[in-house]
Formats: structure tokens, C-alpha cells, sequence
């Protein structure tokens, strides 16, 4: 099985682990068919982004242990759904973003150069961000 790719077309990096994110809790933001939402935005939470995401129904930051889902707290690193990034971008409330970490998919729904202008990774080709 092939590696899955970042939007950088290198190998997808690990977004976080405390807490432990994406679709598939893996730490990455891994997808496939069964992930509906496309959990591939590997995002840095900000007040801000929180508070819009509750404001829009999608609460990250309330604790839900029966989903294992501790609740997000600014500066967590967490696999979002690339709609939900597109949505705070277009509100004007979209959190920094790892590109290294986040999954090729994303760009399914969120141009390129939308997700550059949030990344708070430098790759190893910077010419890239242009």
C-alpha cells in the first residue's frame, strides 16, 4: 500500500497526538471512502476558531467521552473537516494550518493556495508556498 501524501505531495506527516486526532484516531489526517467529512485539514485551534466552530453547531470544544473526544483547547493540533476550514476561511476565522500534516484530499474542497496562506510549516522546498 502506497504512503498517503500531504498537499505538498511528500509523505503525510503526523498531525497530533495529544489529543490523539484524525478520523481514524491515528494521529494523522488519514482518510478513505467511510470518512464523509473528509477529516484532512490538519489545523492549530484558536480561540477564535473555536468559538466560530460552536457558533456554526460543530462544538470541538466540549469534552465527549464516549467518543473518546477530550474537547479542543487553543493551540491543539486536530484533523478538521475540510468543509468546516473552508467555511472559517470564507468567515474569516480559519486557524493556522500544517501542511506537512494535512492530506492531499483536503484539496477536494480547499484550493491550494487557500491552505497556504494559513501554514504555519515551512517545507523543505519554500519556493513551493508561491
Amino acid at each position: 500500500m502506497d504512503a498517503a501524501r500531504n498537499v505538498l505531495g511528500e509523505e503525510l506527516q503526523p498531525c497530533g497526538s495529544e489529543p490523539l486526532t484524525g478520523f481514524y484516531r491515528d494521529g494523522c489526517c488519514n482518510t478513505a471512502p467511510e470518512d464523509l467529512g473528509s477529516h484532512t485539514v490538519c489545523a492549530v485551534a484558536t480561540v477564535e476558531f473555536l468559538e466560530h466552530q460552536r457558533r456554526v453547531g460543530n462544538d470541538l470544544s466540549t469534552p465527549l467521552p464516549m467518543y473518546q473526544f477530550p474537547g479542543l483547547q487553543p493551540g491543539d493540533r486536530w484533523c478538521v473537516v475540510a468543509a468546516r476550514f473552508l467555511q472559517a476561511h470564507q468567515d474569516g476565522v480559519a486557524p493556522p494550518v500544517v501542511l506537512a500534516a494535512t492530506h492531499e484530499r483536503a484539496m477536494d474542497v480547499v484550493p491550494l493556495e487557500v491552505l497556504r496562506r494559513y501554514a504555519v510549516d515551512v517545507p523543505s522546498d519554500p519556493s513551493s508556498l508561491l
